[in-house]
């Protein structure tokens, strides 16, 4: 036996003190918490990362800086612009 660590009984006397002061019915509905806790953390990652691959495979328009969209916006003609103000005064 090492010095420091649990022995097999040790353990085995840790166990049964728990199960005594809990009772079955209540560690067992722990487990079962404690699975679903782990199960619904999984299934949410693999969303998560399948929502990212998405995202990235399915961008297929040019990203823009605002800076880009105001040099469009500039770029407009003074005609263009009374074109516009005509269009919406029909």
């Amino acid at each position: 036996m090492a010095m420091g660590g649990i022995s097999v009984w040790q353990l085995l006397i840790v166990v049964l003190i728990v199960v005594l002061l809990f009772g079955t019915k209540k560690l067992r509905g722990m487990g079962s918490d404690l699975g679903s806790a782990v199960k619904g953390f999984k299934k949410a990652m693999s969303d998560d990362d399948k929502e990212s691959e998405k995202n990235q495979q399915d961008a297929d328009f040019k990203q823009e800086s605002l800076a880009d969209k105001k040099e469009q916006t500039d770029a407009f003609t003074p005609k263009d612009q009374e074109k516009t103000k005509d269009n919406d005064r029909v």
